[in-house]
Order: structure tokens, then sequence, then C-alpha cells
């Protein structure tokens, strides 16, 4: 029987690729091509065994990308063990609160909602498209970022603009990093030792893309991502929530136009901007311990504003069990979560300060003090969901 699912993350530049037993979870081979719009254009392969292998590649594409590893796995005698294909998809819309089978019809929405999502949605398509050709008799499955927030109400969802342009352009508040407070969610609830469904937990996923969620009887029913991946937090290099008519003063006083406004959000603002130094929260915990003012500015004001979105959050529940940070900075940075932690008694949280300092590179726990309200790190694993998910809707078509 045929029990690996390959998943495949495709972005505007990059492919990540694994190959996953769904029996065992294990990660049999995993690859990531990087920089793939330039002659720098490389792919490197990791098998279980950590034996790695890296090289450039040529025309710096993502079907190139795609047929190397698919020549890997031949090589490997693994393409034949492969029962179906998972893609990460950031944008579903309205339209998919589950994953689903990719057809003609299902590509064709997801490329409607390129106009949503136009950094991500064609880069996935890119990545469907290029594993048809390359592995064209397997089914293949679409898992949205967006589809564990369709469980959210209208009153947390909807933008305060004139309804038409909800009924009429489809404006409101999506939500993002869907597959991760998913995935942490329903690990809390196993350490914790209650269903999914008996459980109040709001997850910080932190990193250079960052998002609150909170999951009341393990539904999300607020997040801090938009209408796009720009609202909400502080992050790497986006402003998060910001006064919209700044925009007009950008524009109307000061002369940018439209799209330096937008590279600007996306790209230039954030821990990059208010540090003048780096978005990566490595350098800049570095930089603050050795006096750089705006490097310390930068942390404290993410920090703050994580707090704050966190416990804003704390209206979705009468009862709230635990507090879950994760991605990259979450799960690695006991500086970070103890400044947030600090800013959140009134919520009862208080930090075990060693074993918070203990929770870092792929360790999972509780660091909250014991008279504390539970507060865990729990490493994310997309992929596993995407694997599973996958390999349950293609099982249940089959049926």
């Amino acid at each position: 029987m045929k029990n690996n699912i390959l998943v495949i993350n495709c972005g505007s530049s990059s492919v990540k690729f694994s190959l996953i037993n769904v029996l065992t979870s294990q990660v049999l081979v995993a690859g990531i091509a990087e920089q793939l719009t330039s002659e720098q254009a490389s792919i490197t392969i990791k098998q279980k065994d950590n034996k790695q292998q890296s090289r450039l590649i040529s025309p710096y594409d993502h079907l190139v990308a795609i047929n190397f590893f698919v020549d890997t796995l031949n090589q490997l005698q693994l393409t034949s063990t492969i029962n179906a294909i998972g893609h990460r998809v950031v944008h579903g819309g309205e339209t998919y609160s589950a994953p689903a089978l990719i057809t003609k019809e299902v590509k064709q929405e997801i490329n409607r909602l390129s106009t949503l999502a136009p950094l991500h949605n064609p880069a996935n398509l890119l990545g469907i498209e290029a594993t048809e050709q390359a592995l064209g008799d397997l089914p293949q499955v679409a898992v949205f970022d967006t589809s564990f927030h369709q469980s959210m109400p209208k009153k947390a969802f909807l933008y305060a603009l004139p309804y038409h342009l909800y009924e009429a352009h489809d404006i409101r508040k999506y939500g993002f990093h869907g597959t991760s407070h998913y995935f942490v969610a329903n690990r809390a609830a196993d350490l914790l030792n209650k269903p999914i469904k008996a459980c109040n937990l709001i997850s910080a996923h932190l990193g250079n893309g960052c998002s609150v969620t909170a999951i009341r009887e393990g539904k999300s029913v607020d997040t801090s991502l938009g209408f796009t991946p720009l609202e909400g937090l502080m992050m790497g290099t986006r402003t998060g929530n910001i006064d919209p008519s700044i925009v007009f003063h950008l524009v109307e006083k000061l002369g940018y136009s439209l799209a330096q406004v937008n590279d600007l959000f996306n790209k230039e603002s954030g821990l990059k901007g208010i540090s003048m130094l780096s978005n990566d929260c490595r350098e800049l915990e570095d930089a603050a311990k050795n006096g750089h003012e705006h490097a310390q500015l930068a942390l404290d004001m993410f920090c703050y504003r994580a707090a704050k979105m966190i416990a804003s959050f704390s209206v979705c529940f009468s009862r709230l069990d635990s507090l879950i940070f994760t991605g990259g900075i979450g799960e690695n940075s006991s500086y970070i979560r103890k400044n947030i932690v600090e800013q959140l008694s009134l919520l009862n949280l208080q930090l075990n300060n060693e074993a918070n300092l203990a929770m870092r590179f792929g360790k999972s726990g509780n660091i909250a003090d014991s008279t504390s309200l539970s507060c865990w790190v729990i490493p994310t694993d997309e992929e596993a969901v995407i694997a599973t998910q996958t390999n349950q809707l293609v099982i249940k078509e089959t049926l």
C-alpha cells in the first residue's frame, strides 16, 4: 500500500518539497529550491539519514526544480510509493473551507482568487501545473491557508465598509497561517488531555510573518491577518495595523506613488523599518544587548503589539485554556516570549523563566508557572497537516 504523500509549498521564487510517510509521520526526503528567478537558483536535497546535496539549477524555473526533485525520488526508488501530492495554496477565499481535490475548475478558482493574493496564488498554481507535468497520473490536493478561518462569524471578518463591497467584491478579513494554527491547536489539545472541541486557545504564530488567532471550541473565531497578510501585528518587514490615512498623506503630501507605498508597507517597515538594521529577530536581540537603541525599540514595539493583540482576543472567551507560541520567533526566542508574557499578567499568565529558556530548537513544553494559565511552545508542522489532510481526502474520494 502507498503511504507516502509528496507535499509542495511553492512560492514566487522558491519551492519546498517533503515526502512524508503518513503512517509514521517520518520525512523521507525533503528539499528546497531557492532564488528561482535568478541565475543563483539552487536546490538542496536532504535525506532522512542527513545526507545532503546542493547544486545550481538552470533555467531557474519551478518546472526544472520540481523535475529535479522527481528525478531524485526516481533514483531513490521512491516515486512508486507516492499516493498523492498535497499543495499549500495561500488563498481559498470563501469558496474553500476544507482541502479540495484539484480539478480544472479548482485551478480556475485559484487563479480567480489571485486578485486577493497576487504574490502567492499564481506561484501556487505554477507548482500545481509543474507537478502535473512531472507526475500527472497522481491525484493532487489543494490545502488552503485561509480555510481554517472560514468559521469566523461576520462580526469578526467584516470591515466597517459599505456592505456591498463585501457582497460584490469579496472585501473582508480572510486570515492566513491557518494550517499552522490548526496544527498547534490540535497538538495543544493533546497536551492538555482534552478533546479539541473542548479547548479555548489563543495561538501566536510569530515569524517574519505574524498572526494571532482566537480558537474557541477548536474553531477559529477571530484572527489578526486580514484581507491580505499586511494587517495585524508588526512583522519582519510589514507594518501591521496602521491608520489608513497615512496612505493619502504619503501620496498627496510626500509624493509617493501607490506602488512605492505598497513596497514601503510590505518590504521596508516592521522590525526592519524601526531598527534601520534588520528584520532578523536574532540579529536585533544581539544588537540590543550591545546598546543599539533602534533595535531595542523595534523589539519593544513588536512585543507590546503582540501582547496587545493577544489580550484583545480574550474577549472571544468566557474561559481560556492556554496561550500557544509557534513560528520561527515564537518557537526560538525566549526573549520575545518573556517580554510578551510579562505584559499579560491580567490574563493570569506568569512565566517559568527556566522552562522558557529551555524551549528552543524544536522543543515543545509549557513555559508557564504552575499557578498560571498554561503557555505552550509548540513547533508548527504545516507539511504534516498538508500530508495528513491530502491522504484523508484521497482515501475518501476512492471509497
